[in-house]
Parts: structure tokens; sequence; C-alpha cells
């Protein structure tokens, strides 16, 4: 057992930060020296001490042998790992070198169509032939869940020269599918199963909370300390276990994918986190569960409000568990697109939902949400049904399943040759039946309605005017007003 009190990293950070010399290296701004005043007054001057380079005593991310070799083992350690990476160009780095590490041109991999952008990324870097599976579908909240494991029994005796199988645990809703079955049914295959894992990051360190990702037998995951943990945004990690996954490919895919010049306050905060998760993770997760207890109680009373819950034990193949610190409320029996409700809330209440959605908001409660917050929370949306309240909201339903489940989206060539295609740029009413050369997705929560390679189709098209109609963004497209595609030619 290593000792969790220790912070190498950041004892090492802090060293250098005090240290009296005349610095002759990069950042150009000399430990705070040279930055502008009105970014001081912001930070103080504390944070540009800090911010230093791969001194001496500072270890080298993508060769570490000293304070960060140190850190990433005592993460292994607190987090179920064999080993560790530090990722400081987010989960985005983290699910690119995953496939990456497993996958090269025309290999295939199966993963769910629902999955962030990160991993279609992926798949343009590497050449790999996505194999999709059409995630499980509730009709009535309009929310894909997660791909079952019948789903990928059935993909991988159509495909058994598949190199890999990536699913999403949990979704951006906080559902968890049976991921220790298709764990299981992967292994059966000797290929290995990465999980994207951004939202989970707590899940081991309570037994109330869903089962990680590691511990439900996954080879590798991707964990976003920063965005339900302490770490700083941006400040990712990677976990591997077992024998199926090189270690050596994922340091060299990292080397791809992560800047040569990473942000060492990035890293502490890292080692930070993992500390504080290590000694107090029970305690902060059962504060913050006993939070979002109250919050999805409260609402849950609140009239034309109702929050997204778990069906009966054992009903969904697709909906295992969920993350009781994810909030999902649908607003819909206001009147109101989650949208509206979510301008609404941030400009009249100052309270802010990790994303919106037609007809539902989503808001993320973490260790660092206070009672003062619930309590905004709930007289935000007390308020908003007492007062904000339509009498008809016109949508169309079932879009998300019209959308994805209907529909199979088409490849018609790889991502990756589609990226690298001589493209063309049309109108919007004129690419229908085109091949998309781009990535066109809402976000958040970044998960692509189009991706290069696939088959433009009216429904598609019909869902992404009905999205930024109703007051959504589009993003990753060149062209976000929507007006224009980038289409192969």
């Amino acid at each position: 057992m290593l000792n969790q009190n220790q912070t190498p990293l950041l004892d090492a950070l802090k060293a250098n930060a005090a240290r009296p010399h005349a610095p002759f290296y990069t950042p150009g701004h000399k430990q705070g020296e040279g930055i502008s005043q009105p970014l001081t007054d912001l930070l103080g001057k504390a944070v540009f001490r800090a911010d230093l380079t791969e001194l001496a005593d500072l270890d080298n991310l993508f060769a570490p042998q000293g304070v960060i070799q140190e850190a990433q083992q005592l993460a292994a350690e607190a987090f179920g790992a064999s080993q560790t990476w530090f990722l400081v160009n987010g989960s985005t780095c983290g699910v690119e070198a995953a496939i990456l590490a497993t996958c090269g041109t025309g290999d295939k991999i199966i993963l769910p169509r629902n999955v962030h952008s990160s991993a279609i990324a992926g798949l343009i870097l590497s050449g790999a032939i996505p194999i999709f599976l059409n995630p499980e579908y509730d009709p009535v909240l309009d929310i894909a869940h997660s791909i079952t494991p019948h789903a990928v029994e059935s993909a991988l005796q159509q495909h058994p020269d598949a190199k890999a199988v990536l699913t999403v645990y949990p979704t951006y809703y906080g559902v968890c599918g049976n991921l220790s079955a298709i764990a299981h049914i992967t292994h059966q295959y000797n290929i290995p199963l990465l999980v994207d894992e951004a939202h989970g990051a707590h899940f081991g360190f309570h037994p109330e909370l869903p089962t990680p990702a590691l511990a439900a037998g996954a080879d590798l995951t991707v964990q976003s300390i920063h965005k339900v943990l302490g770490a700083m945004t941006q400040a990712s990690m990677l976990h591997i276990q077992g024998n199926r996954i090189d270690g050596d490919r994922i340091s060299k895919a990292l080397q791809l994918v992560q800047s040569t010049s990473p942000s060492y306050l990035l890293l502490a905060s890292l080692d930070a986190a993992r500390q504080q998760m290590a000694l107090h993770g029970k305690m902060l997760m059962s504060r913050t569960l006993q939070l979002a207890d109250e919050a999805r109680t409260r609402i849950s009373e609140i009239p034309g409000l109702s929050v997204l819950e778990m069906p009966p034990l054992g009903e969904s193949p697709d909906f295992v568990t969920l993350d009781k610190t994810r909030l999902t409320v649908t607003v819909s029996g206001l009147g109101l697109t989650g949208f509206e409700a979510d301008e609404i809330l941030d400009e009249k209440f100052a309270v802010t939902a990790e994303f919106a959605s037609l007809q539902h908001l989503t808001l993320i409660i973490s260790l660092g949400n206070t009672p003062a917050d619930i309590e905004q929370l709930v007289q935000g949306f007390t308020t908003l049904a007492k007062e904000y309240r339509r009498t008809n909201l016109t949508l169309k339903s079932h879009l998300w399943h019209d959308l994805f489940t209907t529909q199979c989206h088409a490849l018609c060539c790889s991502p990756r040759e589609a990226f690298f295609a001589v493209s063309e740029i049309l109108p919007l009413i004129e690419t229908n039946k085109h091949i998309c050369a781009e990535i066109v997705c809402p976000y958040p929560p970044g998960i692509p309605v189009l991706m290069p390679g696939e088959v433009i189709t009216k429904s598609v098209l019909d869902y992404l005017q009905q999205i930024q109609a109703k007051g959504g963004f589009i993003s990753g497209c060149n062209d976000t007003s929507l007006k224009t595609l980038k289409v192969v030619k």
C-alpha cells in the first residue's frame, strides 16, 4: 500500500515556485512578472509563480521517472488501476489515444452511435472502421441510454475480427448499462473493452454509487477528474488493467495527442484531487449524495416537473444503475423546452445547469456544491413552475428515436477517408443524400448527429433545425449558423 497522504507532484511544484532564481526558460511571463495587470487582478500572482515548465525537479510527462511517475502510481492505486496516465488535454485525448493504441487503419471497432465527438476524432486519426450500435431508447422521455450486452454479442458474432469494443459509462444523463456483462462478452473474443467514463471518476469512492468501470471488468477507462471531482478543467486520467492493452502503445499514442508543454497547474491538480478522494472520498460523496437526494425529492414534488429515476430492478438491460448525483429534470410538463427553462433559470434565478435538451435540464451535483446551492436550485424550479408555465409546447415526438433508432446512419466510407476527401460547401437544403465531410453536433453534450462519411438525410436536417430553432447550439461544423454544410465532393 502506498501512502495516499503524499502529493509528490504538488509538493515539487510548490517548492520550485518558491525557489528564488533567475528564469531563462518558458513560459515567457517568468512566474508572473510578465502577466498583464488585468489578469493578475483576477487571479493573483501565486498561480503564475507555479505555472512552470518541465524543470529537472518536475519530471517529464512523456517519460516520467520522478514526481509525475510517483503521482501516477498513487492515482493508479486510488482508482483501482494497474497503470495510470495523467492527461492535460482532457478526456478527449484519452479516448483518442485508446482508439489509436488498439486500432489501425481498416481495423473494426464496435461502439455506440451516441459516442462523444472525441471518439469520432479517434476514428479519423486511426483510420479505424466503426461498427455502430444504436443505444436503447426511452420513448417516454425521448432519451437514449446505453447499448445492451445482447447488442454487443450480436455485433461480435457478425464481426469477430473487431479489435476492440468501446462504450460510454455513464451516459451524460448518469445512466449506467450492464458493463460487467459487456466486459464478459467482449473478453470471450479476447479483445479489450474501452470505456469512456468521463463522468464517472467518483464511482469508486462510495458504495451507493455505480460500480467503477475497472471493477466491472473494463480493460481501459478514461475519466474526467475535473468534471465531477476537484481537479482543474481539462485535467483527466487514463487507467488500464490486465494484459489486453499494451501500455507502451498507450504512451506512444498519448504523445501524438497531448501537448509537449503540459500545464503543471493541471498536473498538480490531479495529484491533489487524488489525495483528496483517497483520504476523504467517502465522506465527500456521502455529503454529495445527501444533497442530491434532497434536490431530487423536492423537485419531484413540484407540479409539472419530473426527474429521471431508475426503472424497476432487472426491467431494462440498458439501464442497470443511475448515478444519483446526476439530476435530469423534465420540464416539458410546464410547456417549456429545456432550452427556455435553462435560460430563465440562469438569467432570473442565477441557477446554471450543465446542459439543456428539448425536454430536459441536466444538472451535476458534486463535492463542490453546498446546501445553499440546493436551496437556490429548488426555489428556482419552484418559481419557474409557478410563474413561467405555458399552456402548449409543440415538439416532434420521439425525435431522438426517429434520428438514431429508426434510421441507421449509413457510412459510405470511413470517417478518415471522408474527413480528408476533397469537399465542398453547400446550402443546407441542398445537402440531402450527400456524404458529410465534417462533425456536426448539438453541444453540450457533444454527441455528433453527423460525422464524416455518413449520408445526410432529411431526418437529420430536420433534427438539427429543430434543435437550433428551440435554442440549442450546433458545434463542430464550419458554419455553426447551420446555413451550410461541408460535404464530400
